[in-house]
């Protein structure tokens, strides 16, 4: 494994990182004329500081929980397609939003709980409770086969039940289709806060197992043979991806394809363990969705394209020139 190409690689995407925060507070419907005003008019250090400056850095954050889930996700099930969303997190989700919004509007009482919890909150308690669905329906953590089926099962009924509601209450449809399409327009202070609080112990917590990630490389017989813990470190694992993409998905909407491509990118750079890949694809993932934040935020300045949208189209043509390289 080459650590210091992988060193080298971290340094770039830090100072990526940087660049790209810098570009993204003077990206939107006022361009660079406020970051020049920004300390001589308060309506424009407003604009900066409390708009574009934790949006900058909470679309980082998001792509980095992402990219870390993504990783995970990937050594776990020994799949190179497996994605943050697989163990049905996203359709918990959408479906736990959509019911918030339903109910928000039709009962005074469970309106005066919604705000109280938020469609944040909703949104977090869904994809978490989505994977604990997934946990129960594959009876633990054991048979991995088990889990991705159970997984594919939970995703496809709560997809299906979230459907019906916005067919059954049509007046959801709108601020559900700005949830699916995904947005980081709605991040502030705390929800960064929030989310570098879960990418930290989230980082933490991989790092340590990224010992067993290494060894489920080379089957689950090999892991077991070298005496590691495999039933915690699975449980482990788990919580950290339902933890990482609960948190980002509650704060962003679902964005397709980061958490995907993040660690192809990293490993089509470097060849590194677990311990560095965890690291890296979460600054790839970081990297990823700011780049695609500015854009989606600049391209039609005023206007703005669904971040989601962004990144579903040009990662779903990465993963077709992936496809095409590999099959030549």
């Amino acid at each position: 494994m080459n650590t210091r190409a992988s060193l080298w690689l971290g340094v770039l995407l830090l100072a990526l990182s940087l660049l790209l925060c810098a570009i993204g507070l003077g990206v939107g419907s006022t361009g660079l004329e406020s970051v020049w005003r920004m300390w001589g008019d308060p309506v424009a250090h407003q604009i900066i500081f409390d708009i574009r400056a934790p949006r900058t850095l909470g679309a980082w954050a998001a792509g980095a929980l992402l990219g870390l889930a993504g990783a995970v996700a990937q050594g776990l099930f020994r799949n190179p397609l497996a994605d943050p969303f697989l163990l049905g997190s996203a359709s918990g989700a959408s479906l736990a939003v959509a019911v918030s919004l339903a109910v928000l509007g039709v009962s005074p009482f469970a309106e005066a709980w919604v705000v109280r919890l938020g469609l944040t909150g909703a949104a977090f308690v869904g994809a978490v409770g989505a994977v604990l669905l997934t946990l129960t329906l594959a009876k633990g953590v054991q048979h991995t086969l088990r889990l991705l089926l159970a997984g594919v099962v939970v995703g496809m009924v709560l997809g299906a039940l979230t459907s019906l509601i916005t067919i059954a209450v049509p007046q959801t449809l709108q601020a559900m289709q700005a949830f699916i399409l995904g947005s980081t327009g709605f991040v502030g202070w705390q929800s960064l806060g929030i989310m570098l609080l879960s990418g930290v112990l989230c980082l933490a917590v991989a790092w340590a197992f990224s010992r067993t990630l290494d060894a489920l490389t080379l089957g689950e017989h090999t892991a077991q043979s070298l005496g590691l813990p495999l039933r915690p470190a699975r449980m482990a694992l788990i919580a950290v991806v339902a933890l990482a993409t609960g948190t980002a998905v509650a704060h962003t909407g679902l964005i397709a394809f980061v958490g995907l491509a993040a660690p192809h990118l990293v490993r089509a750079a470097v060849r590194t363990t677990y311990a560095q890949l965890v690291v890296l694809a979460s600054l790839m993932g970081g990297v990823l969705l700011l780049a695609a934040d500015i854009l989606a935020r600049g391209l039609i300045a005023p206007q703005e394209i669904p971040v989601g949208v962004l990144t579903a189209t040009l990662g779903g043509g990465y993963l077709l020139w992936l496809m095409h390289r590999r099959a030549g």
